[in-house]
């Protein structure tokens, strides 16, 4: 019997998992991770070498994972102390580590950097996440390159 206690325990001493969103709990973020971060250039975490992967981590805590190419898919979720590591833990309980080198931030095969302000599209997906806040996924912003530009018809000539 005691043999049994002592490997459930040692069981539980090791390498915790989260199974359930509400049990990652939300930590505050470090200065350093604080702010908007994003990709530039061609990605190997990213569909296409012209999509974009940004993520906004809040003082509080709160993430956003935001992708855009063809169409805009936003993650939120939060940032959270698993093992002594800080993790983005999304709605969709996906945990991905994030790693500060220097200025860069490596995270689900994205290699980003701290930028002034979310793309447009991302802004857009922070408003719709605060007024969904149970939503596991954005989805219904049309990124900016995918707008049709329509051409303003030439002046007729008069002859």
């Amino acid at each position: 019997m005691k043999k049994w206690m002592l490997l459930g325990a040692l069981a539980l001493a090791g390498c915790a998992q989260i199974t359930q969103y509400q049990q990652a709990v939300k930590t505050p973020a470090p200065a350093n991770l604080q702010g908007y971060w994003q990709t530039s250039g061609p990605q190997r975490g990213l569909i296409n070498p012209q999509a974009i992967g940004s993520l906004i981590i809040t003082a509080e805590g709160d993430t956003l994972d935001c992708r855009q190419w063809q169409r805009v898919i936003a993650k939120p979720g939060k940032l959270t102390l698993l093992n002594g590591q800080y993790v983005n833990v999304n709605k969709q309980m996906r945990v991905m580590p994030l790693e500060l080198e220097g200025s860069e931030l490596h995270y689900d095969k994205l290699t980003l950097k701290k930028v002034d302000q979310p793309t447009l599209e991302c802004q857009q997906a922070l408003e719709q996440v605060s007024q969904q806040p149970d939503a596991a996924v954005i989805q219904n912003i049309e990124p900016q390159t995918m707008r049709a530009v329509f051409a303003e018809p030439a002046a007729q000539s008069q002859p």
